[in-house]
């Protein structure tokens, strides 16, 4: 098998800025293909396909909750792993203004950023719309639904975009339940990837932000859908409206709260910043006083995982920083 070529140097015009932009479009196009792919799967896709117990039943029970959890953990980590590499894989606005404001992510870089995330989530929810369209017809149908900016239409709506419970009745629930939600989002992220801690390492950074956006699904996520993600509500919301669903998107006027589009917006930027706020001086903060450095990689310690798997191979043990001569074990332990 041929090697690969080696690519030395920065070349070319994707080396800069909008290389991380299309970075950033394509891991937010993923995060909404298998997150609102999931939804319209309980919402339409399982009941019209003969696949629950009626044409009209969804979330019969908190299995149904689960699905759609687990299709969110899957959603971000694979978008995470997608555009990782090149962009760091924010593909939520509320992560990057948390990381110009706190980790020194270069502010002229974050409008193209933001734009990149919503464009990426607007692109996919067209895609999720197309494929699913048949169900959700079917499902309209079914249930006698005509005008999808009715209150009877929230169930389809909600695949691209999020509402509050019914059991609110003014903003304020909503907006704290996402101020909360991004707080951990971004205060928990900030730990996973802090250099100075325990940070994650074998490139399994993704499974565990995806394990947290699925932990947060799984505590907080009736109350308001759990956007913390403004990027992955306003885009499908933008194509929503598009699609008919009125006033349900735009402005999001429901039964019991109006004017709602601004508050998956708002909420998690505000919550992004105050999880960041939090983590640094209970945690970062305290590393550095501590006069935390970090840890080195093996790479860092000129180990490659060539040398390391022949070392252990031989009966040896793991290399510490500075051995010498990793291709042979330790004389004692020669045969």
């Amino acid at each position: 098998m041929a090697a690969a070529a080696t690519v030395r140097g920065k070349t070319g015009w994707r080396a800069g800025a909008v290389g991380e932009y299309l970075s950033e479009f394509l891991g937010t196009f993923v995060l909404i293909m298998f997150g609102d792919g999931v939804v319209a799967m309980a919402v339409a896709g399982l009941n019209q396909s003969g696949r629950a117990a009626t044409p009209s039943t969804i979330f019969l029970a908190s299995g149904d909750w689960l699905l759609i959890v687990f299709g969110w953990f899957f959603a971000v980590t694979l978008a995470v792993y997608v555009a990782g590499g090149v962009s760091g894989a924010h593909i939520n606005p509320a992560v990057t203004i948390a990381l110009a404001a706190r980790r020194g992510f270069p502010w002229p870089k974050v409008p193209g950023y933001i734009v990149a995330q919503v464009a990426g989530a607007f692109v996919a929810a067209v895609v999720v719309y197309f494929v699913f369209q048949a169900a959700i017809d079917s499902y309209e149908s079914v249930n006698k639904i005509t005008d999808r900016g009715s209150p009877d239409a929230l169930a389809t709506y909600s695949i691209f975009a999020t509402f509050p419970a019914p059991y609110f009745h003014n903003i304020w629930g909503p907006l704290l339940s996402e101020i909360v939600g991004a707080a951990l989002l971004v205060g928990v992220l900030l730990g996973i990837i802090d250099e100075l801690g325990t940070p994650v390492r074998a490139n399994l950074a993704p499974f565990i932000v995806g394990l947290l956006v699925g932990g947060i699904g799984a505590s907080f996520g009736a109350n308001s859908g759990y956007a913390i993600n403004p990027a992955r509500d306003f885009g499908p919301r933008l194509f929503a409206d598009i699609a008919g669903y009125g006033k349900n998107a735009l402005p999001g006027d429901y039964a019991n709260v109006s004017g709602y589009f601004w508050v998956p917006i708002v909420g998690p930027i505000v919550g992004g910043l105050l999880g960041a706020i939090i983590y640094d001086f209970f945690i970062h903060q305290t590393y550095i006083a501590l006069g935390k450095k970090p840890s080195p990689t093996l790479e860092e310690m000129g180990v490659t995982v060539e040398d390391l798997t022949g070392y252990i191979a031989q009966g040896g043990e793991s290399p510490r920083p500075g051995q010498e001569d990793l291709g042979e074990p330790p004389a004692e332990r020669r045969t």
